[in-house]
């Protein structure tokens, strides 16, 4: 089974504060809109998902609706998909990002791949969880404005085939400022 995940396009959010909280919960910018649907039409094209998780927040159900409606596949909204909040610890975060991780491969066991649009932290605890990396740890795995993960686990273990790919991005013309 393989795990696309995918973070949201560029948001209301990015122009906040560098010490605002993941948990502000904005739109996406038209310039993230069009992100999205670039990156929809690439996943559409090269990477089919079986099945979309979204976090429950406005630009990640905004970006899960685009990429649903370019490959007519259906989206699941899962609050436990949402950035790091507020009152939460490290700790209670990268266990929400495990228990996430275990309900993909459990229910997501008959697919071949599972799309999840989320955000750059819970996308990092979903790579820790995936690599069984300790609790505590000083590593982080960057992800673009729709940058794509891909997450598999075969027969012999688990692989990661590319991260953070941002090629859909690099096509065609360049986005509107």
């Amino acid at each position: 089974m393989q795990i696309l995940l995918i973070r949201h396009g560029e948001s209301e959010d990015d122009f906040l504060d560098e010490d605002y909280t993941g948990s502000t919960d904005l739109p996406l910018t038209s310039r993230g809109v069009e992100q999205v649907e670039r990156m929809a039409q690439r996943v559409c094209a090269e990477l089919p998902p079986d099945l979309i998780w979204s976090s429950t927040l406005i630009r990640a159900r905004q970006a899960a609706d685009l990429l649903s409606k370019t490959t007519g596949c259906s989206v699941t909204y899962i609050d436990d998909l949402k950035e790091k909040q507020e009152d939460e610890s490290k700790t209670d975060f990268r266990m929400r990002g495990e228990k996430i991780l275990s309900s993909i491969r459990e229910l997501g066991k008959n697919s071949i791949r599972v799309a999840v649009v989320s955000h750059g932290g819970m996308i990092t605890q979903i790579i820790e969880g995936f690599l069984e990396l300790p609790l505590v740890n000083t590593v982080w795995f960057h992800s673009d404005n729709t940058g794509i993960h891909l997450l598999e686990y075969t027969r012999n273990g688990q692989l990661i085939r590319f991260t953070n790919c941002t090629a859909h991005l690099k096509n065609n013309e360049q986005l509107s400022e």
